[in-house]
């Protein structure tokens, strides 16, 4: 009888044991799925408040330097058409184009994730400003030759550069949209390296 008594209270004892167990490994799993939901949903809403967030600076600044951007990339064809230029300047302007047309095209999609109406900018008051080329300054390299035209596209690009790294750095003072900041830094770093670069090239040719 006592053995039979003890092997009865251990049989209730171990069946109640895996009954607990069992209910916690439950417990444990619906827990864990929560906390992976609740992780997974904090942590998308900052990017997407972060990229929709733009000031009167941002909007400005994506506006005025896509033109910027598609003058220094037609300056770079029109170096890159000529013959007898120096291989140096020929890889520059190469790299100017690589560099400038990703940065044309996240800035399109800035201002139209942003809703940012355009229509009213006036786009000729960049004539002579920001380091832009006048239409007689175009005419001047598509005429230009040889060594000629290297130097005079040298000249005229730093000058260029100058301008987006002055508009750049108004974005890093003034902007809100952290991508936006972030990139005109990148504008002002890669800029100011390639006009020391031009400088070094145009010293000896």
């Amino acid at each position: 009888m006592k053995i039979r008594t003890a092997a009865t209270a251990a049989l209730a004892l171990t069946t109640a044991l895996i009954l607990a167990g069992c209910s916690d490994t439950g417990n444990a799993g619906g827990g864990m799925s929560g906390m992976d939901h609740g992780g997974s949903s904090s942590s998308a809403a900052p990017t997407a408040d972060a990229s929709a967030n733009a000031n009167d600076a941002d909007i400005m600044f994506a506006t005025m330097m896509i033109p910027h951007h598609q003058q220094a990339i037609e300056m770079s064809d029109v170096l890159l058409s000529k013959d007898d230029i120096d291989p140096r300047v020929v890889d520059l302007a190469d790299g100017i184009k690589a560099a400038q047309q990703p940065e044309i095209d996240t800035l399109n999609g800035w201002l139209q994730e942003w809703g940012a109406d355009t229509s009213g900018t006036d786009m000729d008051g960049m004539d002579h400003g920001g380091g832009m080329m006048s239409e007689e300054d175009m005419q001047a390299l598509d005429a230009a030759t040889g060594t000629e035209a290297a130097k005079l596209f040298l000249e005229q690009m730093i000058e260029h550069h100058n301008g987006a790294i002055e508009m750049a750095q108004e974005e890093v003072n003034n902007g809100q949209n952290p991508n936006a900041t972030a990139l005109a830094q990148k504008i002002v770093d890669d800029q100011t390296a390639e006009i020391a670069a031009m400088e070094d090239i145009l010293a000896s040719l």
